[in-house]
């Protein structure tokens, strides 16, 4: 009887996650009809020409990608990207007077702002440190307009925040030893870098989100064929980044 409802448990999984990716696949075809069905109309000449500046533009591109980031349950990044596409989309569509004009990138640094800080406030998950290990087993660094590189020797490490604006930072943690749960990293990157050099036989878990940035695992050329990658040796990288990105390497 168990291994009966086990099984039942398993098949109706398996027919959430195919329903939640086929619902992804609905919303992009929709959009591909729309966007279909707006291009027959220009071609016909049925589309004022200041709607179809505004429909075919780079800020359209940007919320359009940003809904179906929104969709794909990177929200931070989905929600930035509409903002952004927004803020230069209106004086597109309104005449906007210079004094504001000239206020755009204060207000759109304050809106990504405002939308970072909500996704801190939202975000519950974590291990909860206690003083003893932040700052051993556990790091918190902020770096702008410069570079440093950090040496982690902890032998039961958690994780740790970083954040790097405008600057770069480099984390060699080839003499660490993972805490049994693994370890957890959150990073932001505004405007710079984060560096990972990790031991071969860690699992490294790629969760970042990304806008006008990237992530790299660039281990795969560096491997020999005796690394052998350990599964329960896990390190989790997540956050942020916007014009910069994050790489793991081995040297």
């Amino acid at each position: 009887m168990k291994d009966y409802n086990k099984m039942g448990h398993g098949n109706h999984s398996n027919k959430v996650g195919h329903r939640g990716g086929s619902n992804k696949r609905i919303y992009f075809g929709i959009f591909l009809i729309m966007l279909g069905l707006v291009w027959i109309l220009e071609r016909l000449g049925l589309v004022p020409d200041f709607v179809d500046d505004i429909l075919i533009s780079w800020q359209m591109l940007l919320i359009a990608i940003g809904m179906f980031s929104i969709i794909g349950g990177n929200r931070t990044t989905g929600f930035i990207l509409i903002l952004i596409g927004g803020v230069f989309l209106v004086p597109e569509v309104l005449e906007i007077p210079y004094e504001l004009r000239r206020i755009v990138w204060p207000l759109l640094l304050v809106g990504v702002g405002v939308i970072l800080l909500f996704r801190h406030r939202g975000h519950t998950e974590g291990p909860i440190i206690d003083d003893k290990a932040r700052g051993t087993d556990y790091f918190d660094d902020f770096i702008i307009f410069g570079g440093r590189e950090i040496f982690v020797t902890s032998i039961n490490l958690l994780g740790g925040k970083t954040t790097s604006m405008f600057g770069g930072t480099e984390y060699d943690m080839r003499r660490a030893i993972l805490s049994p749960n693994g370890a957890v990293v959150d990073c932001m990157c505004l405007f710079g870098g984060c560096t990972f050099k990790v031991p071969p036989d860690w699992t490294v878990k790629n969760e970042m989100q990304t806008v006008f940035g990237g992530f790299s695992d660039k281990r795969g050329a560096t491997f020999q064929k005796e690394d052998v990658v350990d599964s329960s040796k896990i390190l989790i990288l997540k956050g942020f980044t916007a014009f910069g990105g994050v790489e793991v390497k081995l040297i």
